[in-house]
């Protein structure tokens, strides 16, 4: 590796009473760098209040690799990577745990998209198709249902909140780190939620990785702050400056020439939602069919689907949060949703008068077939209609369509 002052990249280690682990993991670190990485780079030994020999054995790994150590007075990890984090002049900054659970052969793919420009961030999963984990079943079903957690309670996409492999650009991080309160296992997810929301690109690189035996992680008291940051979040996110940011650094939507600014996005996001709601809609239909019959089976199953798909394109698709004109929305949601029935209803009479009796499959081909035109009709009566975008003599929060203001900040899908 060459000087520090040239470093392309600052792999930091943050560290508490790691005196018997300290040594073999920087230098094998040291070795892999030196002889697989084609970029001068630079290893930060970050030591949260160790009372061990830590700092001895930092200052011996100093003397001999030339790394850099950094002392903080106080526990906590993401306490330690927001401080080296902030400090650091490389363009891309990386941590790993001091366990070395992560195979470094992950370690070039998961920067390369960082130094070239594609990505914001790169994280290492566990969890995702390609990965190969050892570890035992109680891990594991920890590991999995808090990442469902996150998707539930803050619609995540990304697969693997917490795995120890990590890396950011050094703008991002200026940016994204301030904003970031926690100081302790949780930090991994803030920062992620946080870029997630700022519309950041994140990269997913699928991981080898053995679980540490001797690992000092207090399962209990990590989940139970888990559990506390994600309330936190849920409740604060929308007081965060996120719109602000995601101008910024985020990366626009990929709008095709001559279709309207936002259609791709909303497209996508439509089509998720119609999607659920219409596997909902059937799910409810199909309950119901036996005991109202098919009109009313229909009429039920297509009104409670229609509220809900109703607030979640508001929310989701076309980026309106809060109590402002929601009475309005979800009136010329039933508008449409009367349409629909109509169109559904139709279709189902016209093949009982046509068929008399039809097998239950058929019928379902039918309304499969009336939803998904009635589901077009819907896009666009919401787009132009419910949703549409307030023009700029009201004063009014701009709809369809438009950039969210930091003090409206949407959820993100």
């Amino acid at each position: 590796m060459t000087m520090p002052t040239a470093a392309v990249l600052d792999v930091v280690i943050p560290v508490y009473n790691e005196e018997a682990d300290l040594a073999p993991c920087v230098r094998r670190l040291h070795a892999f760098l030196a002889g697989a990485f084609p970029y001068p780079c630079r290893i930060t030994v970050a030591d949260n209040a160790s009372t061990d020999r830590t700092p001895e054995v930092a200052a011996a790994l100093r003397a001999e690799l030339g790394i850099h150590y950094v002392r903080i007075e106080a526990k906590g990890r993401g306490r330690a990577l927001k401080q080296v984090w902030l400090a650091a002049e490389a363009p891309v900054l990386v941590y790993m745990d001091v366990d070395l659970s992560t195979d470094l052969a992950a370690l070039p793919p998961l920067v390369a998209p960082l130094l070239s420009g594609h990505s914001d961030l790169a994280v290492g999963s566990r969890l995702s198709r390609g990965a190969r984990v050892v570890r035992g079943p109680k891990r594991e079903f920890i590991s999995r249902a808090y990442n469902l957690l996150l998707r539930g309670t803050l619609a995540t996409g990304f697969s693997d909140a917490q795995c120890g492999f990590k890396a950011i650009r050094r703008d991002a991080a200026r940016e994204l780190l301030p904003l970031v309160e926690d100081t302790g296992w949780f930090f991994d997810t803030e920062l992620l939620v946080l870029a997630e929301r700022a519309d950041l690109r994140i990269h997913e690189v699928p991981v080898d990785w053995v679980d540490d035996p001797d690992s000092r992680v207090d399962v209990v008291a990590t989940a139970r702050a888990d559990l506390a940051g994600i309330v936190r979040l849920v409740r604060h996110l929308r007081d965060l400056p996120l719109g602000e940011l995601r101008a910024r650094l985020g990366r626009a939507p990929l709008d095709p020439p001559g279709v309207p600014p936002g259609l791709t996005r909303q497209l996508v996001r439509f089509a998720a939602v119609g999607a659920g709601s219409t596997l909902a809609y059937l799910l409810l239909y199909a309950l119901l069919r036996p005991g109202l019959g098919a009109q009313a089976a229909n009429l039920v199953a297509l009104g409670v689907t229609a509220v809900a798909n109703t607030a979640a394109n508001r929310r989701l698709t076309f980026g309106i949060s809060g109590m402002r004109n929601a009475a309005r929305h979800q009136a010329q949601g039933f508008a449409v949703f009367l349409l629909c029935l109509a169109l559904t209803s139709g279709a189902l009479a016209g093949l009982h008068v046509a068929s008399g009796a039809p097998p239950r499959s058929v019928e379902l081909a039918v309304l499969v077939a009336a939803n998904l035109t009635a589901t077009v009709l819907r896009f666009l009566l919401l787009r132009a209609w419910v949703f549409r975008r307030a023009t700029p003599a009201t004063g009014l929060a701009t709809e369809a369509g438009a950039a969210p203001t930091a003090s409206r900040e949407p959820a993100r899908g």
